[in-house]
């Protein structure tokens, strides 16, 4: 990686960035769609191609510039570089830990915090007709940013600070559990309160998106007589927020669901040969190969790459996607890519338990762990004979 993939991050940024331009300079004219749709771009766009692949280290080795893009500074350390690099209604800290850690590193396991079948174990066994089942999905669509996202990878960066100052977590307390906004409201977490999760997560997004940025809307409009103009811009950022939930849906959820894609019983050490076949066999990819096409998709459409290689940049997805396939078709591992709208019915199916995800052959899967376990030993042993042979010549030289 080096200058072309900064050139190319540049340029996704610059695409983004005209989007905030068209919806932020037209929002104060009346309810439409071209400021819906470029504000809801804009917010798409800024979390799942710039702050997605920046917070997973893409840029790391190759931008000029660490100060920010890198995955230890970007949006992360005050209120200040979250409003400047990426603010939405997820903590950047917390989304982090959540999604870069518990998900890529335990796909389509129990612990897998975005495991949508277990996330959605009450919705598929509700005794309730399936016309109903679509309106609660439809709902989450529209609202699962706020609503469960954002609560649930709070909850998850503090567990993993509970478990890095050692500290266990109560008997009757279900880590594995999704918090939602409904669990604050009704139950309350262990882990946090609703005023704690609103003053340091989703209230910064919410005072500043919807409030103060429109708010010079106020004045402009009583200095051109245009009556109106503020309460325009709210109407179309609600709306645009409404929309960009649904594209981030659709776009993010569809990523691992459906009825071929596999769940593990067991957790495997990373960047193993378990490790490789779970990331192809759980994940799926959509259409790809153009700027545009991938824009839209904000880049998660090379999906199985981005998790064969979790921090490589957005450029260096489209070079490896071809010979990705190509490598799979060779050794027989299924290589699923289909239009994101067929995955989307795949993933609705799951949710409302219309259709179930496979679980992958138990005898393969400890067969695969076991293979992990010699090579590791033997990684270890090659390691130790290494750093002995070494420590003898020095001893030689030195004599």
């Amino acid at each position: 990686q080096g200058d072309a993939d900064v050139r190319h991050l540049n340029k996704m940024i610059g695409w983004s960035n005209a989007c905030a331009a068209v919806g932020l300079l037209t929002m104060g004219l009346g309810v439409n769609f071209v400021s819906v749709f470029a504000l809801s771009t804009w917010t798409f766009t800024r979390w799942t191609m710039i702050a997605h692949h920046t917070c997973h280290g893409g840029y790391d080795r190759c931008h000029p510039n660490k100060g920010r893009w890198n995955r230890f500074k970007f949006a992360v350390g005050s209120t200040w570089r979250r409003v400047n690099d990426w603010l939405d209604w997820m903590m950047p800290e917390a989304w982090n830990v959540e999604h870069n850690n518990r998900h890529h590193y335990c796909l389509s396991e129990v612990d897998d915090p975005d495991l949508v079948e277990e996330n959605l174990v009450d919705l598929r066994n509700m005794d309730i007709p399936m016309l109903a089942k679509y309106a609660i999905v439809l709902f989450n669509m529209m609202t699962w940013k706020w609503f469960y996202y954002a609560p649930n990878t709070y909850k998850e960066l503090k567990l993993a600070r509970l478990r890095r100052q050692g500290k266990e977590i109560p008997a009757d307390v279900h880590p594995e559990y999704a918090v939602t906004i409904k669990t604050l409201l009704t139950e309350g977490s262990p882990f946090y309160s609703l005023w704690e999760f609103f003053s340091i997560v989703a209230g910064p997004y919410l005072v500043i998106h919807f409030i103060l940025l429109p708010l010079p809307l106020l004045f402009v409009g009583q200095y051109l007589n245009m009556d109106g103009m503020y309460a325009s811009a709210v109407k179309n950022l609600v709306l645009a927020e409404l929309f960009t939930n649904f594209h981030g849906f659709v776009a993010v959820v569809t990523n691992h669901a459906g009825d071929d894609m596999y769940r593990f019983r067991n957790g495997c050490r990373p960047f193993s040969g378990s490790f490789y076949v779970r990331q192809v066999t759980a994940s799926v990819d959509f259409a790809y190969g153009t700027d545009l096409c991938d824009f839209m998709h904000g880049y998660l459409n090379y999906q199985i790459e981005h998790h064969l290689w979790p921090s490589l940049s957005m450029l260096s997805y489209q070079k490896a996607a071809p010979l990705v396939r190509d490598i799979c078709k060779k050794h027989g591992i299924p290589y699923v890519k289909e239009s994101v709208f067929i995955r989307l019915k795949k993933t609705i199916d799951i949710m409302t338990g219309a259709s179930n995800m496979r679980w992958f052959p138990e005898s393969y899967e400890k067969k695969y762990l076991e293979i992990d376990a010699v090579t590791e030993a033997k990684k270890r042993m090659s390691s130790k004979s290494s750093t002995n042979s070494l420590t003898g010549l020095r001893t030689g030289a030195s004599e």
